[in-house]
Order: C-alpha cells, then sequence, then structure tokens
C-alpha cells in the first residue's frame, strides 16, 4: 500500500504572504516546493523571459556560434541532425527556423527509430558527405556519439554538438573520468567543466540558446526568435523535465504563446484534438500534444512531425495533424495489448519476487517500450526494462523509481550491453539474446533496495479543512503553475469525512459524483475519476467507518454556474 506523507517544512509562512501579498496556504505551498529566499520566491513567482540566464556562459558556447556563423557567410552546406522524439523534433525545427532566418544554407536528417536506432550513427554522417554536406550540428543527441564524431572528423567535416544528455564516463581508480567526443563543439549543460547556472535544460532549450546566441553575436533583435519558446515548452513537457528554474519560465511563457500560435501545424493540431486553447495547460502537452508528435516516430517516421511544424498552408497542416492523431490513437491500442501482456508475465511467474523488472515482449513494438515500461513501473512501483526483438539481438527501454539510478545501474553491467544511454529515471539499451537473463539477474543482484524504497509515497502538502477551501485560494493556486514533474500541483488531506450520497455517471462509467461532509458539519461536492467500482466497494465494506481523502480543489462552471468542489486522487 502506498504511504502518505505529509511534509511538514517551516518557515514564517505569515511574513511570505504579507511580502508576496499571497493567502498564508499559498506560502506553505512555495516553501513545500523547496523554493526559499525572498529571491527565489520572487522569481518562482514572478520570473519572466529577463531572467533566463545568457547562453554564452556554456561551455563551448563561442566557439559553436564562430563556426556557424562563419559557415554561414562561406555559404557551406549545413545538416541539424536531430532525434524522433518530441525534445528531438523540436530540437532539430528550431535549429532550422534559427539558421534558416539567418540565411544559412540548412536541411535536416533525423534517424529512424526502428533503422539507425537513437542518435548520430555512420549511417547518417556517410549520407551528409555524398551530399556535399560541410558541417554537422546535433541536437539532443551526440554527447555519446564517440567514435562516429571521430569517424566524421576523419572524412573532414565539421562538426557541432548539442545536447542535454549525461556525459559518459568510466571508473578509473574510484574517480570518474569523463568521455567528451571529438567535436568541434561540445555544448552540454551537464559537462563538467561548464559553469551554465542550471543544468536541467532539454535537447530543444539548449538548441534554443543556440540560436539566441547566434542572433546575438550577429546583431539580430533576438525577440525575432521567441516565438521558438512555444517549441522548447512543447519540448520541456513531453521529454519530463523538471519544472523548475528556467524549465518553468520557458513552460510558462511557451503556454502563453501557444494560446495563440501563428504555426499553422500546432494550431491544426490543437483543433484536431479538441484542446480548449484557453485552457491550454502543461497536462494537454503532456497527454493530448505531445503523444501525436511522438507518434511519428514511434509507428511511422520522425520527420511526419517535424512536417507538420514547417507546414506552409492550412490544408497541409490539417492533413498531417489528422494523421499525427490517428497514429497516436492506433498506438494507444498497441500499448494496451503490450502492457496486459507484461502484467501477466510478471503475475505468472516468478518475476514478482524481482526488484528490478526486466520483461521480454518478442511482440511489442520496439517505439512503445518506453511507454510500456512507466506503465508497468507505476502498476509494481519498481525499476523496470521492456527488453523486444530488434534487427540485431534485442533493444528496450527502461523507466526507473526515484532511489534507483538507471543509467548508473546499466554503466555497472555494460559489459553485456552493445549500447545504452539516458539519465536516473530513463534509459535505453540495446544487447545481444543470449546475454537477456543474465542482465536479468546481474541488474536484481546489484539492486540495493528496501522495502522502504520500493513503497510508492505520496507527498501530501498539508491537512486542509474545508473550511478553508475558497474561490481566492482556488484562483490564487494558479499562481504555482505550470504543474509537472519537479513542481507537482498541489495536494491537499482531510480525513474523518462522511460520504453523503454518491453517484456514478460517464460513458465508461469512470467519474463517480460525491457529497462529503468533514466533522465540522461541512458538506463539500466531491469528484473521483477511475476504478468507482473498486471505490464503492471498498467503502461499502467500511460503512461505519470514516474516509480520509487526498484532493485538489477547483472551481465547477456549469450553465453559467460556480461552485467549488474537491477532486479527489486517492483514499483510505
Amino acid at each position: 500500500m502506498e504511504k502518505w506523507v505529509v511534509m511538514r517544512k517551516g518557515a514564517d509562512f505569515q511574513k511570505i504572504a504579507d511580502k508576496f501579498e499571497v493567502n498564508p496556504i499559498i506560502a506553505r505551498l512555495i516553501r513545500n516546493r523547496d523554493i526559499i529566499g525572498d529571491e527565489n520566491i520572487d522569481f518562482y513567482l514572478n520570473g519572466t523571459i529577463g531572467d533566463l540566464h545568457d547562453g554564452m556562459l556554456m561551455k563551448d558556447m563561442d566557439r559553436a556560434v564562430d563556426i556557424l556563423l562563419e559557415k554561414i557567410q562561406e555559404g557551406r552546406k549545413i545538416r541539424v541532425i536531430g532525434d524522433y522524439d518530441i525534445d528531438g523534433v523540436n530540437a532539430t525545427y528550431i535549429l532550422l527556423e534559427g539558421l534558416r532566418a539567418l540565411g544559412a544554407d540548412v536541411d535536416i536528417d533525423i534517424p529512424d527509430r526502428m533503422k539507425d536506432g537513437y542518435g548520430l550513427n555512420k549511417n547518417l554522417i556517410d549520407h551528409a558527405y555524398e551530399e556535399n554536406v560541410d558541417t554537422i550540428i546535433t541536437c539532443d543527441n551526440g554527447i555519446a556519439a564517440y567514435e562516429e564524431i571521430a569517424y566524421g572528423k576523419r572524412l573532414g567535416m565539421t562538426i557541432v554538438v548539442t545536447d542535454h544528455h549525461e556525459v559518459p564516463y568510466e571508473e578509473v581508480e574510484d574517480k570518474r573520468r569523463y568521455i567528451l567526443p571529438p567535436a568541434d563543439a561540445v555544448i552540454d549543460p551537464k559537462r563538467e567543466d561548464c559553469i551554465y547556472p542550471f543544468k536541467e535544460l532539454c535537447g530543444a532549450a539548449v538548441a534554443y540558446k543556440v540560436i539566441e546566441a547566434i542572433f546575438e553575436t550577429s546583431g539580430r533583435d533576438v525577440e525575432d526568435v521567441d516565438y521558438l519558446m512555444e517549441n522548447v515548452a512543447i519540448a520541456t513537457v513531453g521529454d519530463v523535465m523538471d519544472l523548475v528554474g528556467e524549465n518553468r519560465i520557458f513552460v510558462k511563457q511557451g503556454l502563453e504563446m501557444l494560446k495563440c500560435t501563428q504555426n499553422l501545424g500546432l494550431k491544426a493540431l490543437l483543433e484536431c484534438t479538441k484542446v480548449d486553447v484557453q485552457r491550454l495547460s502543461a497536462y494537454h502537452i503532456g497527454f493530448v500534444i505531445g503523444p501525436c508528435l511522438n507518434a511519428s516516430g514511434r509507428l511511422d517516421t520522425a520527420k511526419r512531425a517535424l512536417e507538420l511544424l514547417c507546414a506552409k498552408n492550412k490544408k497541409e497542416a490539417d492533413i498531417l495533424a489528422g494523421d499525427l492523431k490517428a497514429l497516436n490513437d492506433n498506438r494507444k491500442d498497441m500499448t494496451a495489448v503490450a502492457v496486459e501482456e507484461a502484467i501477466r508475465q510478471v503475475e505468472a511467474g516468478d518475476m514478482e519476487q524481482d526488484n528490478v523488472l526486466v520483461i521480454y515482449l518478442p511482440d511489442c513494438h520496439e517505439s512503445l517500450a518506453g511507454i510500456v515500461a512507466g506503465r508497468i513501473r507505476e502498476r509494481y512501483y519498481k525499476p523496470t526494462f521492456i527488453l523486444t526483438n530488434a534487427e540485431e539481438g534485442l533493444k528496450g527501454s527502461g523507466r526507473s523509481i526515484d532511489a534507483y539510478h538507471m543509467y548508473e545501474e546499466l554503466n555497472k553491467c555494460k559489459h553485456l550491453l552493445t549500447k545504452f544511454g539516458g539519465h536516473k529515471l530513463a534509459a535505453g539499451l540495446s544487447l545481444e539474446t543470449y546475454n537477456l537473463e543474465e542482465l536479468r539477474r546481474t541488474l536484481n543482484q546489484n539492486a540495493n533496495l528496501s522495502e522502504e524504497d520500493l513503497t510508492p509515497k505520496i507527498s501530501i502538502d498539508m491537512q486542509l479543512p474545508f473550511a478553508y477551501v475558497s474561490e481566492e485560494l482556488v484562483e490564487q493556486l494558479e499562481l504555482l503553475e505550470p504543474f509537472g514533474k519537479g513542481n507537482t500541483k498541489p495536494l491537499f488531506v482531510e480525513k474523518d469525512l462522511d460520504i453523503i450520497s454518491t453517484q456514478v455517471l460517464g460513458k465508461n462509467q469512470n467519474v463517480l459524483k460525491m457529497r462529503v461532509k468533514d466533522s465540522n458539519g461541512r458538506i463539500m461536492d466531491a469528484t473521483y475519476f477511475g476504478d468507482t467500482a473498486a471505490f464503492l466497494a471498498y467503502y461499502d465494506v467500511r460503512k461505519d467507518q470514516k474516509a480520509a481523502f487526498t484532493y485538489y480543489p477547483t472551481i465547477n462552471e456549469y450553465q453559467g454556474r460556480k461552485n467549488l468542489q474537491i477532486v479527489v486522487q486517492s483514499f483510505r
């Protein structure tokens, strides 16, 4: 069972509330997100584009800018090589748009997930060389492509790497020796020698910083590329980056831009998926728009998503948006089948005893491995790897829990892998089929996970009696948006509740409307989305017991009428 943990972080909440003109509850929520000190609180509440750090602080940025400006002036052919996921596609688009605006002779290439695999490879370099490309600039990849970049350099090409992934390393006498690729410039805020203050940018944000720096250096108005922040926002949420620091500003600003986007492709996708643009939030990027953009790289080619972003007329945009939505609907069906088979394997054998789940699904489309791993990780709260057949051997993805650093654990058994990469919570890997069982055994043998580590924790901001729930509070909660990883939606708890009435609604019977009463006799409307049958069965056998809910307060608007309600997240 999940563990409910109520945060108890101290501060002078009234003082913060008075200074920043917010409700003391909001002050407590800010402290719970580890935002401490007036300067940081002000940045959190009021940060703008003007507060973003100067991209020239990144190691090698000056070299990259000089190289690219020189190549543009000489009319050399530049090729952007991105990645097939939402971050890679948006990063590619940002570099393409920005370099074109500066008059560059530039085109793009994106690896095919099935044929090429992740990142830069010799085939992509050969294609570029054969087509007289002088300079390759990578985005959202390249940091781990040492051999490939060395090969490109031997051919006489200029190569600039822009990436945000961990720098590969090897352990030498209990120290890490980081291995940078031999490119002409390597821009990655995760470099040990990079002094850029914010390390958690996505690939698209790094690409944006490059374009911004080139514009500034060449005397162009940087505001001309501000519109590309909407692509940074999409990539930041879609790549599940922490919504803290600069990421939060990018997403906040990008969401506002998306509401009135001039990008025909994004406009068509918002219409096609029936997103209410005025209520657009990070949720819509993560669960509606993002999956459609990702679907092309999963089931077709990521170039389709890039074509959507580059669409020049409404007809073309509408057709491409419809295609991506259809691909994503197909992806959902295929995912459901794979998840069902993974659950069957875990529960049919002795795998449930494993602390690290390594599941082989030969019929799973390899592009869905990461999504399936995420679903299984959620269900069992264990680090999960999903492996499937590839052209050579096995290929897969992993999704982790907070206590397990996936990249470091894979690094410990890299002798069993032909390729791997990633970070703490997610990774990709390839291996020979005969190493599957040994990988499973080694990962579990090395996993130092306690029962506590494997118990999902629900972090609750505070106990909040219904008397404190007001329209003013709900409105002020919007100051904390956008919500997502690293800046979670506030969660409150209240106990000793009586459920007065229940009504099941929805086409799939997955909405439960309730009236609940607290110990002070205050009655509140409540809604629960999920397994309503399990909810009602749980309380049916506990009719004489009080309920406890974790919840988030909202205002429900219906036929012009507003009323306060709570949305129940979990119960006991």
